[in-house]
């Protein structure tokens, strides 16, 4: 029997994923790094390839959780320790974090999540000190956490005050509490399908939207799921698929889609028959796109380039659909990208408009008389929607509105604006399950060239 005297100590079973989680919580809240560059591609986190597909899914729901339940957490601990959250030892600050979150909204026995929080804080040199600290607060936290959450239950904690305050005074109150209450959900995944939507949905034990979306709630590696290897769908929020439907008949048409990457819209407009050319200034987001478009089975011109510099040399008289999918605060993705709420300021939304207006006019250039152009973004936010496409129609007599139908977008008559714009919002098609409803925030405006 051979001697294990000199064998390395095991790690206790999801502590590696629990650090990986502190390194990422660390990433969004203290060096503003995305969760999608920290999770994909070459910039992701070095230890997630070492993670089995369990451990990845339960870091991923961690740190997600936390986010959507940041401002809650911050209270509850707040309550609990008697001179706030260490501030010289972030490893701490996650520890308690990462600890709570399990205690009051996941399935981790109370005694396992204390427990991997405060090996956490001993394996860090500045936050040891800290364990006894970590150990007495998450044990109080499972005692009195429930009632302590209840005394200040509101729609409105876990949503930055200034995004509140702009909802409040766009949408009302009332909306904005509930924008707040359906983000704090973790969403269902969304897949827009090829063919055979009602196939797809027995398959992936979901249901069919109105739109003709796919929404399933399974969990786990997407890879894995029937009909991904084959190329019968792809993932797509309900909302974000319906600005590529505003084209109508496409067969035929040579459309081009700006800012294209990671190609949902541009697969979408390839799928109704359209000769597409794709665009996007990231060579990243580029290679992604040839990579999704290449399992799909689908055929577009991919180029990377920045599309307001960019020079038409194919289309001649220009494009029959012009598709801008703008640069934008992002701040209707909040319910799938809960990180977005404590990355973005009220101050960026001003240079990110600016964006929006130049290459809203550049899209206008590469239109051909009588063509349509679909301008949409994934913001709440009125300056990078309605209000650009209202600066552009003030100024240019040349453009018009193509006023939108609730019958074109399934009877859905609350996500048509009185305009005839779209305007969806996280709190439209409600569900007795709110994991299953919802949208993204998503504004569109139909436009045409005289």
């Amino acid at each position: 029997m051979p001697s294990t005297r000199f064998a390395p100590p095991t790690e206790a079973p999801g502590l590696a994923a629990r650090r990986i989680a502190a390194d990422i919580l660390d990433g969004v809240l203290h060096k503003r790094r995305t969760l999608d560059e920290q999770l994909e591609g070459p910039t992701a986190h070095p230890g997630l390839k070492a993670l089995a597909d369990r451990d990845r899914a339960l870091m991923r729901r961690l740190v997600a959780t936390i986010l959507r339940r940041l401002g809650t957490l911050g209270h509850l601990l707040s309550r609990l320790l008697d001179r706030g959250i260490p501030t010289d030892a972030p490893r701490a600050q996650s520890a308690l974090l990462i600890g709570a979150a399990q205690i009051l909204w996941m399935d981790v026995p109370d005694h396992a999540a204390v427990d991997l929080s405060v090996r956490l804080v001993q394996s860090d040199r500045r936050a040891a000190k800290y364990a006894g600290l970590v150990n007495a607060v998450l044990r109080r936290c499972a005692r009195e956490g429930q009632s302590l959450i209840e005394e200040v239950r509101s729609e409105s904690l876990d949503t930055p005050s200034w995004l509140m305050a702009r909802w409040s005074g766009y949408y009302g109150e009332g909306t904005a509490k509930a924008i707040a209450a359906a983000i704090s959900h973790e969403p269902a995944l969304d897949l827009t399908v090829k063919a055979n939507a009602a196939h797809w949905a027995t398959r992936l034990h979901g249901e069919t939207l109105p739109t003709g979306t796919v929404r399933t709630s399974l969990h786990g590696s997407v890879t894995m799921l029937p009909g991904f290897s084959e190329g019968q769908w792809w993932v797509q929020d309900a909302a974000a698929a319906l600005p590529a439907r505003l084209f109508g008949d496409l067969r035929g048409r040579r459309v081009i889609d700006l800012c294209a990457a990671p190609g949902g819209k541009t697969a979408q407009l390839v799928q109704a028959g359209a000769e597409v050319t794709a665009i996007d200034r990231s060579p990243n987001r580029v290679a992604r796109l040839r990579e999704n478009l290449g399992r799909l089975s689908l055929d577009a011109r991919s180029l990377v380039a920045d599309a307001i510099e960019w020079q038409d040399d194919v289309a001649g008289d220009g494009f029959d659909g012009v598709l801008v999918d703008a640069p934008c605060s992002a701040t209707g993705t909040i319910r799938r990208h809960p990180d977005v709420a404590w990355l973005k300021q009220d101050s960026d939304i001003a240079a990110l408009t600016a964006l929006q207006q130049r290459l809203l006019n550049k899209a206008i250039t590469l239109l051909r008389p009588g063509g349509t152009l679909v301008y949409c973004t994934c913001s709440l936010e009125p300056e990078e929607g309605e209000q650009v496409v209202a600066a552009l129609l003030a100024t240019d007599t040349g453009i018009r509105r193509v006023p939108v139908s609730a019958d074109e977008v399934a009877g859905l008559a609350d996500i048509v604006t009185p305009e005839g714009d779209l305007r969806t919002l996280p709190c439209h098609l409600a569900h007795d399950d709110p994991t299953l409803g919802g949208l993204d925030g998503f504004y569109a405006a139909r436009l045409t060239r005289s």
